[in-house]
């Protein structure tokens, strides 16, 4: 007899996922990418700042399963609504292990984060944006970077020497990772990596602004070199931070190229 539509409605539905694959191949990363979510982060001035984030989400699958539960990763998700911040990141890995049946939990979360900044001279105020990102990812124990894109100028030290009259600068970003045993403020790492260019960035300034920045970076010329050096030093003399990488790139205004450095220091052994 041909059940009803009511009959089949009620019938239960197989779990494709769980059903088995031959081909015994584990995966490390399975999961749902680029969701756009509301976060809170913690602001050192204002205590908490409320943005939006682009979220990666994985586990890894066992090679006997077929696939993941894609679902379940917005649902959990839905569940810490309002709530998805720093201090709630294991707790998120540890529900996506256990509803999913995996060993290992990643989140990757990238951020724009606002500073209100001052220009060096008027003391005009004005948002300035940073590119912010919490990677974080749980097996047996929680790790945790976080990781700042930190825009500022660079002036070529060579083109200075050489120059009769000034010399070419450029944008630059540097890119800071950190792993740090004691809580790091977002703000105390913009604030150091800006040290290690020619001058930072501002958002607005007004004219005795613009003739401040411009001579601060003809007597602070800086290689890309230079830069992560500066970086370097920096961050090591800072002994909650037990891990870092900084990545700098200059976008050549003389060039059809950019200049590039890294720097990388491992404190965990």
């Amino acid at each position: 007899m041909k059940k009803t539509a009511a009959e089949s409605s009620s019938a239960p539905m197989p779990d494709m996922q769980k059903r088995p694959d031959t081909r015994r191949i584990p995966i490390s990363k399975v999961g749902v990418k680029d969701i756009s979510y509301p976060i809170v982060v913690m602001d050192k001035n204002r205590t908490l700042q409320h943005t939006v984030a682009r979220i990666n989400m994985y586990v890894d699958l066992p090679h006997q399963f077929k696939g993941t539960h894609m679902s379940r990763f917005v649902e959990i998700l839905n569940k810490y609504r309002e709530q998805i911040a720093l201090d709630k990141l294991e707790a998120i890995l540890e529900e996506m292990k256990s509803r999913l049946g995996s060993a290992s939990a990643h989140l990757e979360i990238q951020f724009p984060y606002f500073i209100d900044k001052a220009a060096p001279v008027s003391g005009a105020k004005s948002l300035m944006e940073y590119s912010c990102e919490f990677s974080a990812s749980l097996t047996d124990s929680l790790d945790f970077v976080l990781g700042i894109r930190v825009p500022l100028t660079s002036l070529c030290p060579c083109s200075r020497e050489l120059s009769r009259f000034g010399a070419h600068n450029q944008r630059s970003i540097m890119t800071v990772r950190v792993r740090y045993r004691d809580f790091v403020w977002i703000e105390d790492l913009i604030e150091l990596i800006e040290q290690c260019g020619s001058s930072p960035l501002y958002s607005l300034l007004k004219r005795e602004d613009e003739k401040f920045v411009t001579e601060q970076a003809y007597e602070n010329p800086r290689f890309v070199e230079d830069m992560v050096r500066e970086a370097y030093s920096r961050l090591a003399a800072q002994e909650k931070i037990i891990w870092f990488s900084v990545d700098a790139e200059n976008f050549e205004s003389i060039h059809n190229h950019s200049a590039y450095a890294s720097v990388e220091l491992d404190r965990r052994s």
